[in-house]
């Protein structure tokens, strides 16, 4: 009798023992079922963060890109004004005279373009039929060319469509310059008053935080990304200088006129990606078709730009500052695409300042503060 009692024990023993393993898998199961519905409703609520948050800079546009472009043209002016201080400058005073130093050369800048846009726009039906009339003979050397030209209206019909489509073109433009004009104002004042409140605006930030720990966060963050934004702008200007000198010899030896005025262009539109290069290649290739009769030395001051700029863009500059700034080059594309689809050509100029503030960030806040050491 005690050896079957003991036999049945055993037995219901391991009948628990079964239960107990089977109840501890279903639990398993349910939980990982739970963490990934879990999973999946974060990142959904991410996502729908992300769509209204666009949806919301895209509908904010006119204010949030002048303002935005005030801030961080304000962080490098007040870096600037910061490095003064070392001669006997106040900060403030600094930063206000480097902010109308700023507004100067920007209004220079407007005036030297505007005179020659405003030719161009002047004569530009007269430009396309003469452009036209120097590359239709080019393109007949084609047969798949003549044959489109052909079901069409003739050769004359292909420039009258360049002609005509002028007018509603300049007028599209004309009828922006209201607006850019309003937001020149913006970007103005946000500027001014930014550079103005900026030591402020710092201390505000910083005893935000209630804990010592998140105050040195803050500095921390705000040092860095001031010192990436100060080290980028002033690196990638000394690069467009010298492709700016660059171009302007390339408009002298190619015969075009006013060469500084080439320079120019080239050194403030390499500031916006992809779009720059194609707006300056363009403006060179007209320029030169314009001078030259010959089709070879029309085009030559325009690929000769190209390829200075493909070969600064993909070899000088990752050199100089891929040292520093380790982005991947495909994040850098995409949020160029995203904020030129949002702002345009500003949201193209501003696409690596935030990237780069965005990294600035992610990088210290992911790295633990440095401990004090303590003397031996």
């Amino acid at each position: 009798m005690d050896t079957a009692r003991r036999i049945a024990a055993a037995r219901s023993r391991k009948r628990d023992a079964e239960k107990e393993i089977a109840l501890a898998k279903a639990s398993k199961t349910a939980v990982r079922k739970r963490d990934g519905i879990d999973l999946l409703v974060a990142w959904s609520v991410i996502g729908l963060f992300v769509v209204a948050s666009s949806a919301a800079v895209y509908s904010m546009e006119a204010i949030l890109m002048p303002v935005t472009l005030a801030i961080i043209v304000g962080i490098v002016l007040g870096r600037a004004a910061d490095e003064l201080a070392r001669f006997g400058l106040p900060p403030l005073f600094g930063g206000l005279l480097l902010a109308l130093f700023f507004v100067l050369a920007l209004s220079s800048l407007v005036n030297a373009i505007l005179g020659p846009i405003t030719e161009v726009a002047r004569e530009a039906p007269r430009l396309a039929e003469g452009v036209m009339k120097r590359i239709l003979p080019f393109i007949d050397r084609f047969e798949w060319v003549e044959m489109a030209l052909a079901r069409g209206a003739g050769e004359d019909a292909f420039a009258d469509v360049i002609v005509e489509n002028a007018g509603p073109l300049i007028g599209t433009v004309a009828a922006s310059v209201t607006p850019a004009l309003i937001q020149t104002l913006i970007f103005l004042a946000a500027l001014v008053l930014f550079l103005l409140g900026r030591v402020q605006l710092r201390t505000t930030i910083i005893l935000a935080f209630a804990t010592r720990e998140g105050r040195l966060s803050a500095i921390r963050v705000m040092n860095a990304t001031e010192d990436a934004l100060a080290q980028y702008f002033s690196t990638a200007s000394l690069i467009y200088l010298a492709l700016g000198a660059s171009t302007m010899v390339i408009a002298l030896v190619g015969g075009l006129t006013v060469p500084p005025l080439w320079g120019l262009f080239a050194f403030v539109s390499s500031f916006i990606p992809y779009l720059g290069v194609t707006f300056m290649t363009l403006s060179l290739l007209v320029g030169g078709l314009m001078t030259h009769d010959s089709l070879s030395l029309g085009i030559a001051p325009a690929v000769a730009f190209f390829l200075l700029h493909l070969a600064m863009e993909n070899l000088v500059v990752p050199a100089v500052l891929g040292r520093r700034f380790e982005v991947n080059p495909f994040l850098i594309f995409v949020a160029i695409i995203f904020w030129t689809w949002m702002w345009g050509a500003v949201g193209a100029i501003l696409a690596l300042p935030l990237s780069l503030i965005a990294m600035t960030i992610f990088e210290q806040m992911r790295e633990p503060p440095p401990e004090p050491q303590l003397p031996g």
